[in-house]
């Protein structure tokens, strides 16, 4: 037996009916489709109606909100930063900014994003600086525990005094 031998069994796949080829074939006339109307005509799409029942979800209560203001940062751990180092992705002696991150490929995703967030999972052994746009509190910490530095390029978000 060869690979350009193999073949389904004789039946396996029955032929597809042809529809709207005379009433004697049993899917003529109305091709299956029952009578007039809008069903039976093509292009027809009634996503979400139920045939008159008030619809799902218009039953269901709305729920959640999107803030249109969310600023997002693509995530960067200090454990995947120093691993980079070790590997020779990054040079540990020069400065590190947001370029040489994603030319080094430690940036997954993309689009509309404000930069890059450092993250302290992990642990960093070497002395870098590094310039991102956002960084937490623990990762600034280990980072200058290491003898390093983090430079933050995006302005602080300013907290909303109340009244």
């Amino acid at each position: 037996m060869k690979l350009n031998e193999i073949r389904d069994n004789a039946g396996a796949r029955p032929k597809f009916k042809r529809i709207g080829r005379g009433i004697g074939s049993g899917k003529g006339k109305t091709s299956g489709r029952g009578v007039k109307g809008q069903k039976a005509r093509t292009g027809v799409s009634l996503n979400g109606f139920e045939g008159g029942q008030l619809p799902i979800y218009r039953r269901l209560p709305k729920r959640g909100f999107v803030n249109i203001f969310r600023v997002e940062y693509a995530p960067l751990n200090i454990g995947t930063l120093d691993a980079a180092i070790e590997a020779g992705k990054l040079p540990a002696d020069q400065p590190i900014d947001e370029a040489a991150l994603k030319a080094a490929g430690l940036v997954k995703r993309s689009g509309k994003l404000a930069g890059i967030r450092l993250l302290a999972k992990g642990a960093i052994s070497r002395k870098v600086t590094i310039t991102v746009s956002g960084a937490s509190a623990a990762a600034v910490a280990a980072v200058e525990a290491a003898g390093g530095s983090v430079t933050v390029t995006a302005p602080k978000a300013e907290a909303v005094a109340s009244e």
